[in-house]
């Protein structure tokens, strides 16, 4: 039963949101504009901030039901390792040739049923880390070092190599980010030259 759960929580991560608001709303694949992944953040960058707030609650909620598999069913196993699971399907989802998103949206929803103390650890940790740098990367690897160090300092010491294995796996999906930050080239959250890559709905349809 665990394994078929944490296939179906993999399989549930691997919904592309954001691709497909995309191309039914924007007739775009959004792999191709702006920073080219597939998560929240360039949802709002290129389809605008309804898109992004719906992809966003999607990608929550793929997150948070994967965690609570193991909850409904009643296995005395982690929810965690669902919730990741799913994270592994938002960022190598087999329904979009394995090219994903960067797993902080997925993520807060797995912590939302897993361990809600957890979430707010890390999230005000990456929401003031952006406020401070203005750059999203740096706080979405935030998440992950503030998960590493909620590990060691709260006798969770069983999730200690997997939140070392997170964090790395963080620091791997932003390595772009990195490259364009050492080059002087990563663009900052409030860099009005942003709005240069938003595209409009097709036919002129509705954007949400």
């Amino acid at each position: 039963m665990m394994w078929l759960l944490l296939l179906a929580s993999y399989l549930i991560g691997s919904v592309p949101t954001a691709l497909i608001v995309g191309k039914l709303v924007f007739g775009v694949d959004i792999r191709e504009h702006g920073s080219k992944n597939p998560g929240a953040t360039n949802t709002l960058r290129v389809l605008g901030k309804k898109s992004a707030v719906f992809v966003l609650i999607i990608d929550l909620a793929k997150g948070a039901l994967a965690a609570y598999l193991p909850i409904y069913f009643n296995l005395d196993v982690e929810p965690l390792y669902f919730g990741l699971a799913a994270v592994v399907g938002h960022c190598f989802p087999i329904f979009a040739g394995f090219k994903g998103g960067k797993a902080i949206a997925t993520t807060a929803g797995a912590l939302l049923i897993a361990n809600i103390y957890l979430l707010v650890i890390a999230y005000v940790a990456f929401f003031l880390v952006i406020f401070l740098t203005k750059y999203v990367f740096i706080g979405s690897i935030t998440v992950g070092i503030s998960m590493l160090i909620y590990s060691l300092v709260s006798s969770k010491l069983e999730l200690e190599l997997i939140f070392i294995l997170f964090s790395l796996f963080l620091i791997y999906l932003h390595r772009s980010n990195i490259r364009n930050f050492i080059l002087g080239i990563e663009p900052k959250i409030n860099d009005k030259k942003l709005i240069n890559d938003r595209i409009p709905p097709k036919n002129g349809g509705y954007k949400i």
